[in-house]
């Protein structure tokens, strides 16, 4: 707020933000107009006032004390557009998460007081994922908890919320990336190929299961690198990449010199609803740009949830390619990069280059 406000210091600046109905305004300051004995935000699309009616105050409660009544039409007094959408989105992934079986379209419009239309078009322009996708990525985190937890893979998919196991078995490679039993064993049978290569960064570790890359590491050693792979993967079995694997490496490494050219090759992503959500908002980050964990949390409709923003950008197994180095402090400085500093700097420095 402290930003927003010294962009708007001066009363010459605050009326032109009126006279432009400037959004970014909202909550620097409020004006008020005398004739109508009303006060506004700054956005208000109310018909503008002559500037010599025009006083301006720096909360609602200044306004209200100078004797002026909030407006009608643009409610200064209540949460903004944006913040409303925020804590309608946050709502409905809520309802969806503690609801068994998730609440469909319709319900989850109405409990936010939208139209289906509308409602499908906030929560995908909040969270950059559909209600049916989030949905669907709360129920696969729900699979992993139970898989973990009970006696029997019947019991899990069950515990999940699945009316039936043949439905289930029919999503599971999709879910789990392998068949549950394998999940229950640490990736038992699955097999993952691995590889590693040499960049300006260090080096990188490629991992890729049958249905794509599910790992790009950075270090500056390669058997530590290995060895956060087996955690990973506990009981898959790990296949040293062959001459036609290495040229998967040395696509990756080509992305990871030049970013902006990006990676055309299929990802294995695994990972919580959260988690996704995350990491579906740092992909809508451009290469050059950057974003601080409190904005990445507005993004996805959690504003609260800036710590576990940073816990998920660390949790990130890709490298570049789901580009937590894009994510910075609000005071703008780098920190909290997975591999290291110096490397995030190195990142953003290259595609402000570019």
């Amino acid at each position: 707020m402290m930003v927003a406000m010294a962009g708007f210091a001066s009363e010459e600046e605050r009326w032109d933000a009126v006279a432009r109905r400037d959004g970014a305004a909202d909550g620097a300051f409020y004006y008020s107009v005398r004739t109508t004995g009303v006060y506004c935000r700054p956005s208000c699309a109310s018909r503008l006032a002559r500037r010599e009616n025009v006083a301006f105050h720096a909360t609602c409660a200044e306004a209200e004390r100078a004797g002026f009544r909030p407006c009608q039409r643009c409610r200064p007094n209540q949460a903004g557009l944006a913040e409303q959408h925020a804590a309608a989105v946050a709502k409905a992934c809520r309802l969806m998460e503690n609801a068994d079986p998730a609440p469909d379209l319709t319900a989850l419009a109405a409990a936010a007081g939208m139209s289906r239309f509308h409602f499908h078009r906030v929560f995908r322009a909040v969270t950059g994922v559909t209600p049916k996708a989030y949905a669907d990525a709360r129920r696969r985190e729900r699979v992993r908890q139970e898989l973990a937890r009970s006696r029997t893979v019947t019991e899990a998919i069950y515990g999940a919320g699945f009316n039936s196991s043949g439905r289930f078995y029919q999503k599971s490679a999709e879910t789990l990336g392998m068949t549950p039993a394998d999940y229950r064993a640490g990736g038992r049978h699955a097999a993952i190929r691995f590889a590693h290569g040499v960049c300006s960064l260090g080096t990188v570790l490629v991992a890729a299961t049958e249905k794509g890359v599910c790992a790009i590491l950075l270090g500056d050693d390669a058997g530590a690198l290995v060895r956060d792979l087996e955690e990973r993967f506990p009981r898959a079995t790990l296949i040293s990449g062959d001459r036609e694997f290495e040229q998967t490496v040395a696509r990756v490494v080509s992305f990871v010199e030049a970013p902006r050219v990006g990676l055309d090759l299929p990802l294995d992503v695994r990972g919580t609803a959260f988690q996704q959500r995350v990491w579906q908002a740092l992909g809508s980050i451009p290469a050059g740009s950057r974003a601080s964990y409190g904005e990445i949390a507005e993004r996805i409709g959690s504003p609260k949830a800036v710590r576990a923003v940073a816990r998920a950008c660390a949790a990130n197994a890709f490298a570049v390619a789901i580009p937590c180095h894009r994510v910075v402090r609000n005071d703008g400085a780098l920190a909290g990069y997975r591999w290291g500093v110096e490397r995030k700097r190195a990142l953003l420095e290259r595609e402000t280059k570019a």
